[in-house]
C-alpha cells in the first residue's frame, strides 16, 4: 500500500514537472519567434520574406519533420529521383518560412485593387465567384487546404464583401497562438477554432444563411477512410455532412505563390457534389472528392504543400480493426 502510494506521488511530480517543463519549452521558442519577427521587422517586406526563406531552406533539413516529408514525398512521387525530392522538401521549407513571416506583413501585402491598370502583389481569379457569393442571402462552404498563402483567402473574401467565418486551428504554443490570433483577427473577419463544439458553431452560422471557409487537408484521427495520392488515410466528414444537411454550395479556393513574391487568390466554379440514390450528398464521396481536388493542387506545384504533416497516419482503433479483418479473412 505505501509502495503504491508512492508511485503515485512520484507520477504526479513528474506530470507537473513536465508540464511546466512544456510551458517553459513553448515560452522560450516564442522568445525565439518574437525576437526574429523583431529582426524582420526592420527589413524592407521583399528582402525580410526571401531573408526567411533562404534560412529556412538551410535548417530545414536538420528538423525532425523533415525525415516525414522526406518519407511522404517518395511514396507520393515514386517515380522522381533523390534529387527531385530535396527539391521538393527545400521549397516546402522555404514557403512554409514565407508563411510565418507573411503574417508581419498581412496588411501589406494585400494591394489587390480591382481599378488598378497594372497588376500589384495580388492577383485575383474569379472575381465572378466572390461577388456571386457576397451577394446571395443563402449559406456558402469554402474550402481550401495548405497552400501558399492560404491566410490571404480570407482577407479577399472581406475585401469582396463576403462574410465568412473561417475555421482554424490554433498552434499548440499558447503564446504563439495568441500572436496568430490577433494578427488574424485584424485582416480577416470572423474565425472559428477548431475545438470540441466546432461543428455546432458552424452548423449555426449556415443555418443563419452564413458562410464558412474551412481546411479539408488534415489528419483527422477517426474520421472517414478516404484516399490521399492513392494512399489511405483518414478525412474529417464535417464539411460533406454539413452540405448534406443544408444543401449549400461549395466551392474551392486556393493561393499560389507567383515569382517576385506576388500571389495568385483563385476560387474555382461551385463542386458538383456526389449524391446518392435518395438524392441527398453522398458524404463519403464528397469527402474523397474534396481530397482530389486538393490533390491536384498540390500535383501543380509540391513545394507549396506541407509535407511534414503526418496526413497518412491511420489511428490506432482503425488499425485494430484493418488486423482483425485480415485474421479473419485467413481463418475463412
Amino acid at each position: 500500500m505505501l509502495g503504491s502510494a508512492f508511485r503515485k506521488v512520484r507520477r504526479d511530480l513528474a506530470f507537473r514537472h513536465g508540464r511546466r517543463l512544456r510551458q517553459f519549452n513553448y515560452w522560450l521558442v516564442a522568445r525565439a519567434a518574437m525576437a526574429m519577427i523583431s529582426v524582420l521587422r526592420l527589413l524592407p517586406v521583399d528582402r525580410a520574406l526571401n531573408f526567411a526563406d533562404r534560412v529556412a531552406r538551410r535548417i530545414g533539413p536538420w528538423v525532425g519533420r523533415h525525415d516525414v516529408a522526406i518519407d511522404n514525398l517518395r511514396k507520393a512521387y515514386p517515380e522522381k529521383s533523390e534529387s527531385e525530392i530535396q527539391a521538393i522538401a527545400s521549397d516546402m521549407w522555404g514557403n512554409m518560412a514565407r508563411l510565418a513571416a507573411e503574417y508581419i506583413f498581412l496588411d501589406a501585402l494585400f494591394d489587390f485593387d480591382p481599378a488598378a491598370t497594372k497588376p500589384g502583389r495580388v492577383e485575383v481569379k474569379g472575381i465572378d465567384h466572390f461577388v456571386e457569393i457576397a451577394g446571395e442571402e443563402k449559406p456558402h462552404i469554402i474550402f481550401t487546404g495548405h497552400l501558399g498563402n492560404f491566410e490571404l483567402l480570407p482577407v479577399a473574401a472581406a475585401t469582396f464583401g463576403m462574410n465568412i467565418t473561417a475555421l482554424f486551428r490554433p498552434p499548440n504554443n499558447p503564446y504563439l497562438a495568441d500572436y496568430i490570433l490577433s494578427t488574424r483577427r485584424s485582416t480577416m473577419g470572423s474565425l472559428l477554432p477548431s475545438s470540441t463544439g466546432a461543428s455546432f458553431a458552424l452548423a449555426g452560422i449556415l443555418e443563419k444563411g452564413g458562410n464558412i471557409g474551412v481546411l479539408v487537408d488534415q489528419k483527422f484521427s477517426g474520421g472517414l477512410e478516404t484516399t490521399f495520392f492513392g494512399r489511405p488515410c483518414e478525412s474529417n466528414r464535417i464539411l460533406a455532412t454539413l452540405a448534406r444537411h443544408y444543401d449549400c454550395d461549395v466551392y474551392p479556393a486556393r493561393c499560389m505563390r507567383l515569382p517576385g513574391n506576388r500571389f495568385r487568390l483563385e476560387i474555382e466554379d461551385r463542386l458538383i457534389l456526389p449524391r446518392t440514390a435518395s438524392g441527398s450528398v453522398d458524404v463519403h464521396g464528397t469527402t474523397q472528392l474534396l481530397n482530389d481536388v486538393v490533390e491536384r493542387w498540390v500535383r501543380e506545384d509540391p513545394g507549396q504543400w506541407m509535407w511534414f504533416h503526418k496526413r497518412w497516419e491511420i489511428s490506432n482503433r482503425r488499425k485494430k480493426r484493418r488486423k482483425q479483418a485480415r485474421e479473419h479473412g485467413e481463418a475463412a
